[in-house]
């Protein structure tokens, strides 16, 4: 997978962006934004330019909307995570403990206590922003760290670092803390027709 995203307040200069980003996990209870995303290939070309929206209400539920180049719909509902891909008409749906609960999309729609998850540190400043790394304590994610980058309490970015050398980047803009959001925002109902196939169904 986003994957899966985000703040805002003047802060202290010697606040680290550690500091700013456990204070934005432990204030901000939903939100949303638009985000750019590319991908880049082991050589750090890019090979996939995305753009979309997202929300997010804690925990375990968030929209992420791709509008360009293709539009697809990830929707959690707090217990499964659906994928719809309008133009294959298919639907894929995955548990929600296995879809988030180690991957990027904790660090935005996950649980308060986000250092269960993963270890964070200190990353330095570059760009105009200051840079936190979060390595995940579980082994089987796929990614092996991700970068958020925080300009003051506001989360301006994300790097996602695969396990193969490819590289996922993100930025944030008109990102809005504690937004009001709609809660059929996080309702998904499958289209008429379509292929709706599920990944691991919990048992009865």
């Amino acid at each position: 997978m986003r994957l899966l995203l985000l703040l805002l307040f003047p802060f202290s200069a010697l606040a680290s962006g550690l500091d700013d980003f456990l204070a934005f996990n432990a204030s901000t209870k939903t939100a949303t934004a638009r985000f750019e995303q590319q991908v880049h290939d082991r050589a750090g070309k890019v090979i996939e330019r995305a753009s979309g929206t997202f929300s997010f209400a804690r925990p375990g539920k968030f929209r992420w909307t791709y509008d360009k180049p293709h539009r697809q719909v990830l929707v959690a509902d707090g217990a499964k995570l659906w994928i719809h891909d309008p133009d294959l008409n298919q639907v894929t749906v995955k548990r929600i403990d296995r879809a988030i609960s180690s991957t990027p999309a904790a660090l935005l729609a996950g649980r308060d206590d986000i250092t269960e998850l993963f270890t964070l540190r200190d990353a330095g400043s570059a760009d105009g922003l200051n840079w936190v790394e979060a390595s995940p304590k579980a082994q089987d994610t796929g990614f092996e760290r991700v970068r958020l980058g925080l300009r003051g309490r506001t989360l301006a970015a994300m790097e996602l670092q695969d396990q193969l050398g490819g590289r996922t980047t993100l930025r944030f803009t008109e990102l809005r803390p504690n937004a009001a959001v709609a809660a059929d925002a996080f309702t998904f109902v499958p289209p008429k027709g379509a292929d709706v196939m599920e990944d691991a169904p919990a048992k009865k």
